[in-house]
């Protein structure tokens, strides 16, 4: 039940996250950064993709897929379209990776060190999902404070 309850959350963040992107009228305006602003709206939908990519796709869904974190944060002016074609295919990759993961392993330990400590599949995925709210949220913000 629980993995339905996360798939559910993932998807209607990851769709919200398009809504966001799609609502940037000028393309442009998805890589600025100023003040006390230090992650542009493009690069923050780069790290939710590289994350739920490395952690639930290439985890669980086998997709093989190599993250470069660093290259989430300073790559510049990838198009609106391409943004939201990889938004689509992370929907994609995490509603079928989920379905490979069982109740029973939710309460497991995960085997790899992702915090200060080990945790569960639970606690971890949990996570991810706050993690995604979180940055959506900055993202929003974003937007609004720059006029879209």
């Amino acid at each position: 039940m629980l993995v339905e309850t996360l798939k559910s959350i993932f998807i209607r963040d990851l769709l919200r996250l398009k809504s966001e992107i799609n609502l940037y009228k000028d393309e442009s305006k998805l890589w600025i950064v100023e003040g006390n602003i230090a992650n542009s709206a493009g690069n923050l939908c780069l790290h939710l993709i590289g994350n739920l990519n490395t952690y639930i796709g290439s985890e669980f869904g086998k997709t093989n897929y190599i993250r470069n974190r660093e290259l989430e944060f300073s790559h510049k002016n990838t198009s609106k379209k391409e943004l939201i074609d990889q938004i689509d295919n992370t929907i994609l990759v995490v509603e079928m990776s989920l379905n490979n993961i069982t109740e029973e392993q939710l309460k497991s330990e995960h085997e790899i060190l992702v915090f200060d400590k080990k945790t569960t599949l639970e606690y971890l995925l949990v996570h991810l999902t706050t993690h995604l709210t979180y940055h959506l949220g900055q993202i929003n913000y974003h937007r609004r404070l720059l006029g879209k």
